[in-house]
Formats: structure tokens, sequence, C-alpha cells
């Protein structure tokens, strides 16, 4: 008879759940509870029509996580380590709602955050915790997605119906929330070249910007993309997030949400293991479970190993991070390391299952699906190993 271990115990044979407190596991399992109740039973549906549903992200609103580690204006005020432990609940269930709440919560809340003014942060941050607003952060452009500083859209100064501000002009692409958001980040170049965040409100009503969603994806297909057109959209003066000072402040952004997707990796990671390894002790072939064979314990066990790499780096990160000691170098690293090992791992979770790891209702093909987004978005695998290399070697190979 297999020994009796809960899926906590199968993850952590290193035991790094010894390392929470009790604090962390309430809020794991706040976090469980909603995604059991509301994500789990809905999200097969939404996932294969392609749809984002509203109603599966509204409960995240009243679990005190959004805002992440900002503080005040309704924000979570978690630290980092309560942060990635979000991240990783929401990942061992659906990557799209782990998406959805990293731009919300990481990429437009972050933003207006940590480079807003008060004034700004008092007028955008509340109603975003709500989720009564859902912002959009408008970087990535058609030519411009690894070389996201040299920004082509430009804000011009202009003066409308006697308010000063600028027009806003360019393309942007791949932006997450974009088709359903109340407002977007739009990162341009103004007339002196300076880099700035321009928060265009109501978008979707707004005269010279236009948002089109993009259909056919095949990974993260509840969460929504859209291609912005900008071809003269006003934003007021006061609009213009006041403490960017060039790329350098995008990009602390940036590191704070990439830090987040190697929780998610884990997540997904472990989530496919989780279902593999309840697969393999279920599926009966030649009068014994899978699980009883040589070649499927070895899968077992390298993903066990790979997956306790994982999560020593994700606490170790963590810990940089709320000591303030992380580095770009550092959170590139391990987001190179642990996507790769999510998509290895997912692949490897899909074998398990044989033919029956095609099937959606058995979680794995999706999850295996929504873990190649990870390897291109916040930063392709290829980019964060040469940001790594260079740290390594000191040469720089871009």
């Amino acid at each position: 008879m297999p020994r009796t271990l809960t899926m906590d115990d199968a993850l952590d044979l290193l035991q790094f759940r010894g390392r929470l407190g009790p604090e962390y596991e309430a809020l794991r399992q706040r976090v469980q509870r909603y995604l059991a109740a509301t994500v789990a039973p809905a999200i097969d549906a939404a996932w294969e029509a392609g749809e984002f549903r509203r109603e599966l992200v509204a409960p995240l609103a009243e679990l005190g996580v959004l805002g992440s580690r900002l503080s005040g204006h309704g924000c979570a005020g978690l630290d980092a380590l309560g942060l990635g432990l979000v991240r990783y609940e929401l990942a061992r269930v659906d990557g799209s709602i782990g998406t959805f709440f990293g731009v919300q919560s990481g990429l437009a809340m972050g933003a207006i955050g940590r480079l807003g003014s008060e004034e700004q942060r008092a007028r955008w941050l509340p109603a975003m915790a709500r989720l009564e607003r859902i912002g959009a952060f408008a970087l990535s452009e058609p030519e411009r997605g690894s070389d996201a500083a040299n920004v082509l859209t430009r804000a011009q100064r202009a003066t409308q119906d006697g308010v000063e501000g600028y027009t806003l002009h360019g393309q942007k692409r791949w932006i997450g929330n974009a088709p359903i958001a109340d407002l977007w980040i739009v990162w341009a170049r103004d007339d002196d070249g300076r880099l700035g965040g321009f928060v265009l409100e109501d978008p979707l009503r707004a005269p010279g910007a236009a948002v089109t969603t993009i259909t056919g994806k095949v990974s993260k297909r509840s969460v929504l993309n859209g291609a912005i057109t900008l071809d003269g959209a006003f934003v007021p003066a006061g609009h213009r997030l006041a403490h960017v000072r060039g790329f350098a402040d995008v990009s602390a952004v940036l590191t704070e949400t990439r830090y987040t997707v190697c929780w998610e990796a884990a997540g997904i990671a472990a989530s496919c293991f989780e279902l593999a390894r309840a697969y393999a002790l279920r599926r009966q072939q030649f009068g014994k479970p899978i699980a009883a064979y040589q070649l499927t314990q070895k899968k077992l066990v390298d993903m066990a190993a790979d997956l306790a790499g994982m999560f020593g780096v994700c606490f170790q990160l963590a810990a940089l991070v709320d000591a303030g000691t992380v580095t770009v170098d550092a959170v590139s690293l391990a987001k190179y390391s642990l996507s790769e090992k999510a998509r290895v791992i997912a692949a490897r979770a899909r074998e398990v299952f044989g033919g029956d790891g095609i099937l959606l209702e058995n979680r794995v093909a999706r999850l295996m699906l929504d873990a190649e987004a990870l390897v291109t978005y916040e930063g392709t695998s290829e980019v964060n190993l040469l940001i790594a290399g260079r740290a390594l070697t000191g040469i720089s190979a871009f």
C-alpha cells in the first residue's frame, strides 16, 4: 500500500513549510478558499472559450491582496513572502487569474504607487484596490518587446479646452487587461525625449484611442491582451506620473512583478506535480497503479527535485526583496531558471497522464500551455539569461 501523504507533504520533503508562520498559512488558506469556491469550478469553460469573466476575479477585492506591497489607500501592504505566496496559490489553479492579478496589482497599481504623487495615489489607488477600476500597463510595442526601453510612442505637448497636457501617438501590443481597463498607463517619450507614464482614463471611450483584443491565444486564454493604437488621445498634464526620472524607474516596477512570476512558475509546476502524482496513484495498468513502476517514479522524483530547488530560490528571493538587497541580476537568473523548469515539469506531468493528459478536464494541459507564456512574458528567457550572463562575466552579450 502507498504511504499516505497529503499534497503539501508530498511537495515538501525538505520541509519548506516550516518557514511559514501562522499569518502566512492564514493568507494561503484565504486565497485557496476563494480559488476553490469561485475559480476552479468555472475556469476550464472560460479558458476553452477564451473569455475573461469579471465575476471570477471580483472576490480579489475582499481578500486584502490588491496593491501587493503598497501601503495606504486600501492597498494590501504585504511583504515579499506574502505576495509570493499569493501569486503561487493563484498559479496552482489558473495562470490567467494570476496574470490579471499581476497586471492590476503589480504593474498598474505598482506604477502609480511607486511613481505617482500622493495626489495621484489618492485619486486612483482606492478604486483599483476595490476593483472598481481596472488598470493596464501599456509599455510593450509591436516592434519593441525585449527592447522595452527604446519606446517609440510619443507624448506631444498640447492644450485641449484650455487644459494643458499631452496628445499620445503610437502603438502598444500585448497589453494585459487593455480591452477591459478603466485606465491605461501609457509609457511614451515627450518632446524633450524624456520617458513618462501617462494615465489615460476611460480609454475605451477616449477620442484618439482604440484597442483590439488579441485572439487565437493557446496560453493564458482567460485574461485579455490588447493591441492599442493611439492617434492624438489627450492626457492632462496632471495625469503624468510625477516621479518618473527614466527607464530605471519603470524597471523597478517590472523587477518586482518579475519576482512574483518566479512564484507563479513554482505554482504551476507544483500543481502539475500534484496532479501527476494523484493520477499515477489511481491509474491502474497491468494490475497495479502506474506509480508502482520505476519509470513513473523517476518522473515524479525528477519533478519533486526540481520543485525543491524552485522553492529554495523563491524563499531566498523573498528574503532579498524584503531586505532591500535584491538585484535585477538575481531576479533575472531566477526567472530564467524557474520558468524553464516549470515548462519541463508541466510537460513531464502531461506525459504521466498519457492520453488523458490532453483533456481539459484534467487541468494539466491547461497548466502546461500556460507555462509556455512564462518563458516569454516579464522578460523572455533569452533576455533574462543574458542579464544573468552579463552579471557573471562582466560582458554584455546584448
